[in-house]
């Protein structure tokens, strides 16, 4: 019998033990719909990463096109216009075999990020085709997105890799901050003003 690696966490346990407990923030950032300021990140974003599984394992790949390619059908629901590409639709064969997908949406020059979990189905009904014609060339598909849990990412990944690094600091943020989000989906229970003030020196003194 192999020996036990002691360096290995392998339990809910040991992880815990690693990590510590969840932030308040953490916790009251979730949603189960796209809330009304989660809709203006999805608004502003050009750019998302799809993530499938399939019968032969996990896959991510990229979407992108001008900002807004993203439309909100309702609270509930996204639309995401498949385009051509290489042909693999690798995404695509998993979905036929696993619905579950997850989203991730990059603002340019913005921190946080958006995370989304869902299910998804593939349309290719001409009413959903048509709402996404660039150039008058339309989208192979439409992915119908069943929104099942939201909320926004920490900066710190991003901070840490400088991937905005080039862009003009002073240029005017175009989505909401973090504190506004967790202000609003919690009704004014949570200090989002606060939170925004003291979370440039928090995330530089827990970067690393």
């Amino acid at each position: 019998m192999p020996a036990i690696d002691p360096h290995i966490i392998s339990t809910p346990e040991g992880l815990l033990a690693l990590s510590g407990p969840l932030t308040d923030a953490s916790i009251k950032k979730e949603t189960d719909h796209v809330h009304p300021l989660y809709a203006e990140i999805i608004a502003a974003s050009p750019f998302l990463t799809l993530a499938t599984l399939g019968p032969n394992g996990l896959d991510i790949s990229p979407r992108g096109d001008p900002a807004g390619f993203v439309e909100l059908l309702d609270a509930k629901t996204l639309l995401l216009p498949e385009r051509r590409g290489n042909n693999r639709i690798d995404s695509l064969r998993n979905l036929i075999h696993d619905p579950r997908v997850a989203l991730l949406f990059l603002v340019p020059g913005v921190g946080e990020t958006l995370r989304v979990q869902g299910t998804a189905k593939i349309s290719v009904a001409p009413e959903m085709i048509s709402r996404f014609l660039i150039d008058g060339k339309p989208p192979k598909c439409v992915l119908v997105v069943s929104v099942e849990k939201v909320f926004f990412q920490c900066a710190r990944a991003i901070q840490r890799s400088l991937l905005w690094a080039n862009r003009d600091p002073h240029a005017p943020r175009r989505v909401p901050t973090a504190g506004a989000i967790l202000a609003a989906i919690t009704a004014g229970d949570f200090d989002g003003e606060s939170y925004d003030r003291e979370l440039p020196a928090r995330q530089k003194a827990t970067l690393y």
